[in-house]
């Protein structure tokens, strides 16, 4: 769909972490205004992360958002994140798949934020994956992201033209730390914690990543851990 160029948008899928928080940063110094997206999915740091996400939009004046409910996660279970009774791990990185994943949550995240987009006249949708530096899921992969970003386009209005952007995509945790430094990203307002909404458990995968990005980026978290 064709933009007028003062005025091009890009819809950021936004979970109130920093991978995503910087995504959009990017995003907004390329000029694009930015259309906040936000998913409650009945995961462990629910209240959490929605908090971060309302802080976060409002320190980018971000004014059009959208907060989407969905019960779909937590009734099909099958990840620690959304089902309590799987403990979410603490040992450090697991070999394979951690029970952390969510099955094909992307995929329905970033289908449903199509929908938002071509509705919104955006151009692009940002997501703030990490192939590299990950914990290993299958849906934060560039391959299946430009698979997504063809099937969007072929399932959507002849004028519309999406493309999703994955500004991260090929970064490890530190080169995150320090691109976010560099544009001043609030890292106080953002969360990693898959366990924890008051104090960072510290031990999980989310935080052994962020803590170690950190480290290697010669910095200090902001955040306050256990």
């Amino acid at each position: 769909m064709k933009q007028n160029t003062m005025n091009k948008k890009a819809l950021c899928i936004m979970s109130g972490g920093m991978d995503s928080t910087l995504s959009a940063s990017m995003m907004k110094q390329e000029g694009y205004e930015i259309i906040g997206l936000h998913f409650n999915y009945g995961q462990r740091t629910e209240a959490k992360e929605l908090e971060c996400f309302e802080n976060i939009c409002n320190a980018f004046d971000i004014t059009n958002t959208y907060v989407l409910d969905l019960d779909f996660f937590k009734l099909l279970g099958a990840s620690a994140l959304t089902d309590k009774n799987i403990q979410v791990p603490t040992n450090g990185l697991e070999a394979g798949i951690p029970v952390t994943y969510v099955p094909f949550r992307n995929g329905i995240f970033l289908s449903m934020a199509a929908a938002i987009a071509e509705k919104e006249g955006a151009e692009v949708i940002a997501i703030g994956v990490v192939e590299e530096d990950s914990s290993g899921y299958p849906d934060c992969r560039e391959s299946y992201i430009k698979s997504m970003e063809q099937s969007i386009n072929l399932g959507t209005k002849d004028e519309t033209n999406l493309k999703i952007k994955m500004p991260l995509v090929h970064l490890q945790k530190s080169q995150i730390v320090t691109k976010a430094l560099e544009l001043h990203v609030p890292l106080e307002l953002t969360w990693s914690c898959y366990k924890n909404e008051k104090t960072a458990c510290g031990v999980c995968d989310s935080c052994r990543l962020r803590l170690n990005g950190f480290t290697l980026a010669g910095a200090v978290d902001p955040l306050l851990y256990e």
